[in-house]
């Protein structure tokens, strides 16, 4: 009797363990971001691009909507932000930033 008591209590917070798990596991970068995120820091770290804090004071205004997002790429040779921006319509923007200049490069809509 009292190992069915125990496990009555046990399986909820075995369930919510492996819950939790599965959300950090998923939240966690991958490889290959972790080494987008690290390549940029170097580009950061060498003078080669703006921070990102930087970034975002320099276009803060001129993104007309939200930021929701940013990711990095790496494009024809080069780093670029892709920064992810509801606008005020309620549109989902991607707005590519040169990061040397910190310059919007180009809009499109998602």
């Amino acid at each position: 009797m009292r190992l069915h008591c125990l496990l009555r209590l046990t399986r909820p917070a075995l369930l919510v363990a492996l819950i939790s798990l599965a959300s950090v596991a998923s939240a966690a970068p991958r490889d290959g971001d972790r080494e987008r995120w690290d390549a940029m820091r170097r580009a950061v770290e060498s003078g080669d691009a703006l921070p990102l804090a930087q970034i975002l004071s320099k276009l803060r205004g001129r993104l007309g909507g939200d930021v929701t997002g940013i990711d990095i790429e790496h494009e024809r040779g080069r780093w670029v932000y892709e920064f992810r921006v509801i606008g005020r319509d309620g549109r989902v923007l991607a707005v590519h930033v040169d990061p040397h200049s910190g310059e919007i490069e180009w809009i499109v809509e998602k």
